[in-house]
């Protein structure tokens, strides 16, 4: 259609505001400039009538130079068996009925760049149906696709880290029952101890799924009280000493002492505990914690004496299911998430870089905040 200037303009639905949807000489869409989403309007005959500034950006193009062009001379849509999404849907836009098409997901090949798109459409139509033209809405769907992935990721963790502990309680739990006469005291000890501590592996498995989906929603409440954190370190350390590893393995350095500290104290054991085991697993030599004073608050910095951390792998170390440089394999892959987002809770931060002796350096710096109650 054309205004009395002799300008075209788009028709939405059949309803006509002639002062407000004439087109401007660029093809771009007055309406529809402002949305976050790119906005294409195709005539019947795939011919670019208005490309909007969102359509423009995604595509790559000047949407000036794209106007008058065919749709797949601009961009390539596909569906998911690589066939054009213009020639797929030729069918449905004929039925004079149909106004909608449902939003999927595709393939869109444009400006030398391949991205998965959502895409759904609106066809306009004559009072006897004849398609006037077809306004397309796209959205890069990459950051849905990383959400999907780290989903599908995290059942797939899950269910790995849940097998062999469970495996082995169902293991011994059934050998004991069918065969207890057999085993001496020692021998039922040992494998009661075994299940004990597969079933601990599970609840702290079931604990972090758990923290992950507080951190994510927003929904961790902190129940603060005065801490001794230099205390809870070295609480931390010799738990892991207890449960088996080397004394020499750990060096506890204090600094200035710290303010007086108000923090959750389970938090910050959790902080602690994952520091020290990612430490221990990924690391190597001495592990070396310093607690002191930095500001107002209190600074804990855990050095290992490893591999360290490439420059360029650091600003992944905080995502799910990292497990340190070359991929090696250990854990949930969950521990720095949660760290981070129990840092972030309390107004604190956490780096990671190099330490003195070329391994990773973790460093958290937690304000010393105030009660509760005071809040």
């Amino acid at each position: 259609m054309r205004t009395s200037a002799g300008e075209p303009q788009v028709t939405i639905g059949r309803a006509v505001d002639r002062s407000a949807t004439a087109l401007p000489p660029s093809g771009g869409l007055p309406a529809y400039d402002e949305l976050p989403d790119a906005v294409l309007v195709i005539t019947a005959d795939e011919t670019l009538l208005a490309v909007n500034t969102a359509a423009a950006g995604l595509l790559g193009v000047d949407r000036r130079e794209a106007i008058g062009r065919r749709l797949g001379d601009v961009a390539d849509l596909q569906d998911e068996r690589g066939r054009s999404w213009w020639a797929c849907t030729g069918g449905v836009r004929e039925l004079p009925r149909v106004t909608r098409a449902p939003e999927r997901t595709l393939l869109l090949v444009a400006g030398g760049r391949e991205r998965s798109v959502t895409a759904t459409a609106r066809y306009v139509r004559s009072p006897t149906g004849t398609l006037l033209h077809t306004v397309l809405c796209l959205r890069d769907a990459s950051a849905r696709e990383r959400s999907e992935r780290d989903q599908a990721d995290l059942v797939s963790t899950v269910a790995h880290e849940l097998r062999s502990p469970l495996t082995s309680v169902k293991g011994f739990t059934a050998t004991l029952l069918a065969k207890w006469d057999r085993f001496d005291d020692q021998q039922k000890q040992h494998m009661l101890a075994t299940v004990n501590g597969d079933a601990d592996r599970v609840t702290r498995l079931l604990s972090e799924l758990l923290d992950v989906s507080r951190i994510d929603a927003g929904r961790l409440e902190l129940h603060r009280q005065v801490v001794d954190v230099a205390s809870a370190v070295q609480r931390i350390v010799d738990g892991r000493i207890a449960a088996g590893d080397e004394p020499t393995r750990f060096a506890v350095l204090r600094g200035e002492e710290p303010p007086e500290m108000w923090v959750d104290a389970d938090k910050l054991d959790q902080v602690l505990g994952n520091l020290l085991e990612n430490a221990v697993r990924h690391g190597g030599g001495t592990v070396t914690v310093t607690v002191g004073r930095r500001g107002d608050g209190a600074e804990v910095v855990v050095d290992d004496e490893g591999d360290g951390i490439p420059e360029d792998g650091r600003t992944r170390v905080f995502r799910r299911f990292w497990r340190g440089p070359g991929g090696r394999r250990g854990g949930t892959g969950l521990g720095l998430y949660i760290v981070k987002g129990l840092v972030d809770a309390h107004g604190g931060t956490v780096t990671v870089g190099s330490s003195p002796a070329g391994g990773a350096r973790f460093d958290v710096w937690l304000p010393a905040g105030t009660p509760d109650f005071a809040r």
